[in-house]
Parts: structure tokens; sequence; C-alpha cells
């Protein structure tokens, strides 16, 4: 079989650095690729590794300066393997047992070093099996190595204690992958799950850059997934049947959903704190509606006189705050309780997808999702201290996602929002993030070092390579690794979810649903179009 046929032997290397490998010479270095896995037989150990480089190598400088004529194939034979040869970079993560017998207590970490000339052997699907686990109650299929077809799976179980990012530049997956880890968390039923859809990608349907749809969760677990849409009239034209249309009372906006707004309102540091001002004159509730509601100019003076606000930033602020009262969802009196509403269907286990619908501009996200967010942590933390308290059952794990994570968790605003303080957090009250991003360089250096896994796709930006990798262990050959990934459907998974970092070929989706719950097989799409959808769905 060819996982058993042997690579190479150890020829040099550190714990550090990693492995040197020579290859063998009946071995074309044509048909190894970075990111491939290979098991190495120790005296007393197996070891498995990854491939992170690969090289060209001559034993005496000469034959590089004057190349031989290979064009007889005799003297290339000659040459191929004695003179030159093929050498592999690979970085040891785990042992997996002692020489060829099978692990007792699952893989370990790395602690020492196979011997000189121990054989490298490519991975087999067994290999994998032991490393990564097969699907269960709490491992979840994500894809598959990049040169095999055997499953990597995801532990759902440790995925959702902590937040998670998925990263990724434009036009790579990052919504079709994060619509597939809602899917495991949904199946797996570790968590419950809050999603601000800013796109109304999740919900019902989603869509790639050339037009084709696939099926939302909604569509695949109706029983399960529950909408919330802050736009009842493009969810009808959308034909999107809704289980609640959120609406936000003025009484319901504080200072604080103000202060997040400022980069978005374009809102003066003097004016966020008039904002604070006025809300201690008029009260928590009335504040917002007061405001707007002062016409007259006398009245105005005298306000502002008697709470020592320049006229400029109360100027300021009031035409930020006239731009929100042009929110449709924004109303003087919410007829219903949105957080109430959010719990009671979590409670229930099931799933919350928030549309935002048309309004897909950053004002309208920042302020629901915090809003929202910030209501709903309090409920958590109350929830469970009062289980800690009485020695009852906690709230049910909660994972909330975020998209465009910068625009919360950035350096300057991280400490103030509740994105930042639940991602330190950890699951003190049972509630994580799950942040999805195109710059993960303009997240907070210490929300990014919180994040339990990263699951990220191409990025071609060095500062952001570096902000993903920051603090990952053989942080040099994983950046190898991430460079070499292509353009769609490949990610790099590395964090507690997973043993150790593995680079995949994500799991397939939208040509076969029935793999993921009970679905009406009269509305799937055609074979054809099917086909048309997996080649083009990564666009999204």
């Amino acid at each position: 079989m060819e996982e058993e046929k042997n690579l190479g032997v150890v020829v040099s290397g550190s714990l550090n650095k990693g492995l040197e490998v020579k290859l063998d010479a009946a071995t074309s270095v044509e048909d190894i690729s970075v990111g491939s896995y290979v098991t190495i037989e120790g005296g007393k150990r197996r070891f498995f590794g990854m491939i992170t480089d690969i090289s060209l190598e001559a034993t005496d400088n000469q034959i590089i300066h004057s190349p031989p004529d290979i064009s007889n194939p005799l003297i290339a034979e000659v040459i191929a393997g004695t003179a030159t040869y093929g050498k592999l970079h690979i970085l040891p993560t785990l042992t997996i047992g002692g020489g060829a017998t099978e692990i007792l207590e699952g893989p370990q970490p790395v602690k020492s070093l196979p011997g000189h000339f121990s054989p490298v052997r490519r991975a087999s699907p067994r290999d994998i099996e032991l490393v990564f686990g097969k699907e269960d109650e709490k491992q979840f299929w994500v894809g598959t190595p990049l040169d095999m077809e055997t499953k990597i799976c995801l532990n759902l179980a440790e995925f959702v204690k902590r937040s998670n990012g998925v990263f990724g530049k434009s036009g790579t997956g990052k919504t079709f992958l994060t619509r597939l880890l809602l899917i495991g968390i949904l199946q797996k039923r570790q968590a419950v799950s809050l999603v601000f859809d800013m796109h109304n990608e999740y919900g019902w349907e989603g869509g790639s850059e050339k037009g084709y749809k696939v099926k939302g969760l909604k569509q695949l677990f109706p029983s399960q997934v529950a909408i919330f849409s802050l736009d009842e009239e493009g969810s009808k034209r959308r034909r999107v049947s809704t289980d609640f249309i959120v609406r936000i009372g003025y009484d319901e906006i504080e200072p604080e959903d103000i202060q997040l707004l400022c980069q978005t309102l374009n809102l003066t540091d003097a004016s966020v704190q008039a904002a604070y001002q006025l809300a201690h004159e008029f009260g928590d509730r009335q504040w917002l509606e007061t405001t707007l509601s002062i016409k007259d100019k006398e009245e105005t003076k005298e306000l502002l006189s008697r709470l020592n606000i320049h006229e400029s930033t109360y100027r300021n602020l009031r035409r930020g705050l006239e731009m929100l009262r042009r929110l449709p969802f924004l109303v003087p009196k919410s007829p219903d309780n949105p957080v109430q509403r959010i719990l009671e269907y979590l409670d229930r286990g099931i799933n919350v997808i928030l549309e935002f619908g048309r309004y897909e501009d950053f004002t309208a996200y920042i302020l629901v999702a915090n809003l929202l967010t910030r209501r709903i942590h309090a409920q958590y933390r109350e929830r469970k201290e009062r289980a800690l308290g009485e020695d009852t059952t906690p709230p049910r794990p909660l994972v909330i996602t975020i998209e465009e994570a910068h625009r919360f968790l950035n350096p300057q605003l991280s400490n103030q929002t509740i994105f930042g303080i639940i991602a330190r957090e950890m699951r003190k009250y049972n509630v994580t993030l799950l942040t999805v991003d195109q710059r993960p360089s303009g997240i907070d250096a210490e929300v990014m070092s919180q994040l339990g896994t990263k699951i990220t796709c191409l990025l071609d930006n060095e500062q952001d390579i570096d902000s993903v990798l920051s603090g990952a262990s053989g942080k040099s050959e994983l950046k190898t690794v991430l460079s070499r990934l292509e353009t769609k459907q490949q990610a790099l998974v590395f964090g507690h979810a997973v043993p150790m970092p593995v680079p995949i070929k994500v799991r397939e989706y939208g040509t076969d649903y029935r793999q993921f719950g009970q679905v009406d097989l009269s509305a799937v799409v055609s074979e054809a179009q099917q086909s048309q959808e997996a080649e083009d769905l990564w666009a999204d």
C-alpha cells in the first residue's frame, strides 16, 4: 500500500526546529506536497508530523554549477538519489504509540525525537483516525487532508468552550465555512447559536458571487432554527418565513450603545460623554427620545448651559442621533421585547438567526448586535450565578456569531464592548463568540490570544497572517503551509478543538443536503445545477 511505502529517513533536526528527512531515490519529489502527514518509526515510539517544506539538495556543489547531461536516461537514473536528492522538513507534533503498536492513551504531545535514519512513511487513514478521531456525538467532520480522502474531525465539545475565529481574505469561503460550523454545533447539540446575519446568508438561503442559491439552516433544520428579522418587507420579498420581527425602542438604547458607534456616526469623544450627561439628566429610559424631541432654541441653550456641554459638541451628537432615528426598526416604544423572545427560543434549544435584510450598513449591525448581546449576556450571567448559588442547572451554552469582528474588537473598542468581555471570559457564563473576519490584524492582540480555535482560509496580508498565527507553536512552518493554500475550499485549522494544526480541504456543501438534515427532496436543485453550485460556492 502507498501509505506503507518509505518516503525516506531522518538525517538531522531538533525538537524546536523540526526534522530533516532525506528522500528515497525511488520517491519522486513531485509526489510530495506541503501539508501532507507522515509517521516516523522511532525505536520506541511512533511519531506523527506534517511536511512543512520541501527542498532540492546535492552532495557536491560542483554538480550544481556544472549540471550533467540528463538526456541519457541511464545518467539521470544514476544521479538521482545519489549526487542529487530531495529533502523534506517535517514538524513532529504527536506520538501515537510505541513502535508499531496501537496507542493506549491517545495521541500525546511530542517530547522527544526519533533517532537518525528512522524510516518515514505517509500517514495512513488509520493514523489520521487515531489522531483526529472519528465522527460521533462530539466530533464533527469538517473536511479531509489535502492529499487524502479520510475524514478530519473537529471536537465540538472543546470548540464551544472558548471563543473561536474564522478568517480569510474576501472570496475564500468564510461564509460557507461558518455555515458548516453552525451546522455542526446544531447537529451535535453542544450549544445553541445566535447569529447576527449581516448579509442574510445563514438563515433561509445563501448564494455565491454568480448567483447560485444554497440552502440555509432554516431549510435544513426547520424545527431547530428560528429566523428573526429587522426587515419585515425585505423578508416578504425574499419569501422568507420569519418567526419574529425585531423592533427596538428608543428607551432600550443606552450611552454605551452610542459609544460603540462613535466611528460609524463620526462622533467625537466629547459627544459620547455628552450622551452620558443627557442620560443622567433625563434618565436611562427617556434620554434619547427626550433629546430628539427638543426643538426650541432657548430650551436647548438652557440645557447646554446647565450641563456645561459645548454647542458644537451637542450638534455633533444630535447629527448622529438623527441618523439613528432614520432606521425604520427603531421606534419610540417596542411592541415586544426582542431579548426575551431570543432567550425563549434559546432556552428551548432552538438556534436563532437574526437577519438584517436591507440594513447592511455597519451602523445598524453594530448597534443591534451590541445592544442585544449586552442584555443577553447580562441574563446569562445572572442565570449562571444563580445556578451556582442554588446548585441548579446552568443555562444552555451559547455561541454568538458576529461578522466583521474587527469593528467590535479593535484595540480602541475591545475593552469597552461586550464582545471583548465575552472573548476574555472564555466560557465563564456559558457564552462564547464565533468571530468571522477578513482583517484579523484589526482585532486586538489580547482578544486574538484568547481565541481557542482558529480556522483560516488563505490570507495575503503579512500583518493578517502574523496576527492569526501569533502564539502558535511552529509559527514559521505554519506560515509556509498557510501561504500554499488554494484560494477556495481549503483552510488551516489549529487550536483546542484539534490535537495538532491541520490543513484541510473543507467538506462539500450544496450537493447533497441529506447528510445534514431532513429536507424536502423535491426542492433540491437539479444535478447539473448542484455541480455548478459546488464549483462556484467558494466565492462566498
